[in-house]
């Protein structure tokens, strides 16, 4: 049905013109401009190097990333280079749109990338159009003209979320900036007013619990009030009040870096965008005790900790869920040094899969069994894999005293098929400079016991196996001392942490891989591992994260202290 609608609005006789002047809001990277203007295209994992070929070249011959390609958010990369190379790439592939799939037959045309697409040649309209000759600006406005009465007409059939959001914006960004528009904006004011109310939730969470995506939307919905508001139009109440909720919980999930945590298919975001967001949404201070889209922050001195306390999305909002329950990531300053995965949905099937699965995160883990379930989907028109058979109970308690920040979290993921459940406990000192940590498996009840006997019984006299992983960042230099009792992680700050477990576990160093978004491919890494087996209805592995002092000799005897004196 899209395709037929995308057909109707690009028969349209319209045209029209900019309202007022657009001012950019959108953030672009140099970097990734000067790629794409020497012909080196690299989206999603793909590298592709023509100086001769058009961007819509990449997108027809490689499908996984025509989407990312047709939203047009290249254009704020070429924009931020800003000089006449850089526009006369912008200028040609956004022509070469209009020329190869303005007739609504082609890709492209679907409504949340529509939107997204045309926010885009909005904010950068006059970077496009300079130069230009009249009949070089009639196409262009009576192209976006097209697309707007095609959003006008799809939004409501699109899947309430970041898709819809994306339309919702778009509609009214062109209302309010596109001359004989202005009829669309009240339908698509009432509609956003509406999902600002269902989609977001009383703590500014949403269903998919994707930190970057909650991102997204704020940046649309400052975007819509912005525009609402420089144009004399009242702001409604609430997208005043959604935007409101959700700058605390992004404040929440904010490391000391100014990245996002990386949970639920979310990236740490571009940088500088979360700071942005933040700033334009007008709210201030601290976020609340507690929760926020169910992570539990821990900081203190230049140390912050977060960690997922809450059981994965579930039913369609899960299509992007990871099976993180209870893991954390931790940063030092600028410097992350505990981290998931992160998403590989950009590198492939194989990639995406395995990201998702415990194993990818900071977390405890019976081996071969994640704390949720992959399943394919039964819907026809979906070919993604949903999370089946989630933790029915997690919680997430924290506390604060004099010695320092406390979080308490426990999952029953592992329940039903062994009988156990997995508490943790993470401390971090009140400086800052101490991180200490206590993964608990364990029977609850008698029914409990049954299940982890029977459990025995299959696995044998070596027990259940389990492992505590800790993911390092790529730019941590980790180096596992001679006896395999201690662990000393360099940060590229010149710090140092050293890991030491109570000697119930085996420790050691593995291969890991950080996936990043605008990576040709997976960055090599390294986990710490503890590794053991289950023998009895209570497993305890103790262990800690400590920060050398700043002395020559600190990381030696930091490395040869009593295990206990560390983690008591």
């Amino acid at each position: 049905m899209h395709r037929v609608h995308a057909r109707r609005a690009a028969r349209a006789d319209t045209a029209t013109a900019f309202v007022s002047a657009p001012e950019p809001h959108t953030i672009g990277q140099v970097a990734r401009g000067r790629q794409l203007i020497t012909g080196n295209f690299l989206f999603s994992g793909l590298l592709v190097e023509g100086p001769d070929l058009s961007i819509w070249d990449i997108a027809r011959d490689n499908p996984t990333v025509a989407e990312e390609i047709q939203g047009c958010e290249w254009l704020d990369d070429l924009a931020a280079v800003g000089d006449d190379r850089a526009r006369d790439r912008a200028q040609a592939w956004v022509f070469d749109w209009i020329n190869r799939y303005g007739d609504g037959r082609s890709d492209g045309w679907t409504p949340g990338i529509t939107g997204r697409r045309v926010i885009r040649w909005i904010n950068h309209g006059f970077f496009l159009l300079r130069g230009k000759d009249k009949a070089a600006g009639q196409l262009f406005f009576q192209s976006l003209a097209r697309q707007t009465l095609f959003l006008s007409k799809r939004w409501q059939v699109t899947s309430p979320g970041l898709r819809r959001f994306e339309a919702l914006t778009g509609t009214i960004y062109a209302g309010l900036s596109l001359e004989g528009m202005e009829h669309h904006i009240p339908p698509a004011v009432a509609a956003l007013s509406a999902d600002c109310q269902s989609q977001i939730d009383k703590d500014g969470a949403i269903k998919t619990r994707n930190p970057e995506e909650l991102l997204e939307i704020l940046s649309l919905l400052n975007w819509t009030a912005k525009a609402l508001t420089e144009t004399g139009r009242d702001v409604p109440a609430p997208l005043k009040a959604a935007i409101e909720r959700i700058a605390p919980t992004l404040r929440a999930l904010r490391h000391s870096d100014g990245g996002l945590a990386r949970f639920h298919g979310g990236g740490q975001g571009l940088e500088g965008r979360l700071d942005q967001a933040l700033a334009s949404s007008g709210v201030r201070g601290s976020p609340a005790k507690g929760l926020h889209m169910g992570y539990a922050r821990l900081t203190a001195g230049r140390t912050t900790l977060i960690a997922d306390a809450a059981a994965p999305p579930s039913g369609d909002a899960s299509a992007d869920g990871h099976a993180s329950t209870l893991g954390f990531e931790l940063t030092s300053g600028r410097r992350p040094l505990i981290v998931n995965c992160g998403s590989g949905a950009r590198f492939g099937v194989e990639w995406r899969r395995a990201s998702r699965a415990t194993p990818s995160h900071s977390t405890m883990m019976i081996e071969g069994v994640s704390s949720s379930h992959l399943a394919s989907s039964r819907a026809s028109n979906q070919a993604e894999e949903l999370l089946t058979d989630l933790p029915s109970l997690v919680r997430g308690y924290t506390i604060e005293d004099t010695q320092g920040r406390r979080l308490e979290m426990s999952q029953n993921g592992y329940q039903p098929s062994h009988g156990l459940t997995h508490a943790r406990i993470l401390h971090v000192s009140a400086d800052g400079r101490t991180v200490d940590g206590e993964d608990i498996l364990t029977t609850l009840d008698a029914a409990d016991s049954a299940i982890f006997d029977k459990a025995m019984v299959h696995a044998g006299p070596i027990g259940i196996p389990y492992a505590v992983r800790f993911h390092l960042h790529p730019d941590v230099e980790a180096t596992l001392d001679m006896g395999a009792t201690a662990v000393a992680m360099r940060l590229k700050s010149g710090e140092v942490w050293v890991f030491r477990h109570d000697g119930q576990a085996k420790l050691s160093l593995s291969a890991s891989v950080y996936l990043q978004n605008g990576r040709l491919r997976p960055r090599t890494t390294q986990q710490v591992v503890l590794s053991g087996s289950a023998m009895a209805y209570a497993t305890r592995v103790r262990w800690s994260l400590a920060k050398a002092q700043d002395t020559p000799n600190a990381v030696r005897d930091l490395v040869k202290a009593d295990p206990m004196d560390v983690v008591e």
